[in-house]
């Protein structure tokens, strides 16, 4: 009796010590759901090359009007909106049922850890699209996700930094691919989510 009443107290202990250092409740929904919207904004945007008399996948290196590019700049603040706000819902849903502060000193750490590569990527994709080498804002916006990804995990749960790894090795790959950005970018931010989003609520829910 004393031996399994020890062991009790150690998963107990286990368990608190976990959910102080670790933000838990991310929601595996939340994932299906960005991904689910990523995928209509890459449909979206091709509907916009095709308006535009635009043959995104001729091999050839267009060059975009200003009005053009700032639609598919807005398209992309409105798709990344999306992802947080449906990212904060079923996250915060999720915690009220558990029992867990969705705003702690860990997830300060997190979102501090998630942030400094994601501005990063974003500055240098506005320096890419300052000097039209839009070819190049695919692979870059992978890349630093993917790093972004693999730096949270120490924060919260660690498969996160799987999906993180796709993302960094889909965005080197679509460097050797250029101007095919759309769909590397379709598949890593619409494809993948879903997959992990999938695999994570059948694991965590």
């Amino acid at each position: 009796m004393d031996s399994k009443n020890y062991h009790e107290d150690l998963s107990h202990i286990r368990s608190m010590m976990e959910r102080s250092s670790r933000f838990i409740s991310l929601s595996g929904l939340s994932g299906v759901f960005a991904g689910m919207a990523a995928l209509i904004g890459a449909g979206y945007v091709y509907f916009v090359f095709q308006r535009e008399g635009i043959d995104y996948f001729d091999g050839e290196r267009n060059i975009f009007r200003p009005a053009l590019v700032k639609e598919l700049v807005i398209i992309g603040i409105v798709i990344l909106l999306v992802a947080i706000l449906s990212g904060y819902i079923f996250t915060a849903n999720k915690s009220k049922k558990k029992g867990l502060k969705i705003w702690d000193a860990t997830t300060k750490r997190l979102l501090v850890t998630f942030a400094v590569p994601l501005v990063t990527g974003g500055i240098f994709c506005l320096g890419l699209l300052y000097h039209h080498l839009f070819v190049l804002i695919a692979p870059a916006t992978l890349i630093f996700y993917g790093i972004a990804l693999v730096g949270a995990e120490r924060y919260t749960l660690t498969d996160i930094k799987y999906l993180g790894y796709c993302q960094i090795v889909l965005g080197l790959i679509s460097l050797f691919f250029l101007g095919w950005g759309l769909l590397f970018w379709a598949f890593g931010f619409g494809v993948l989510h879903i997959v992990y989003g999938l695999i994570m609520h059948k694991k965590y829910k």
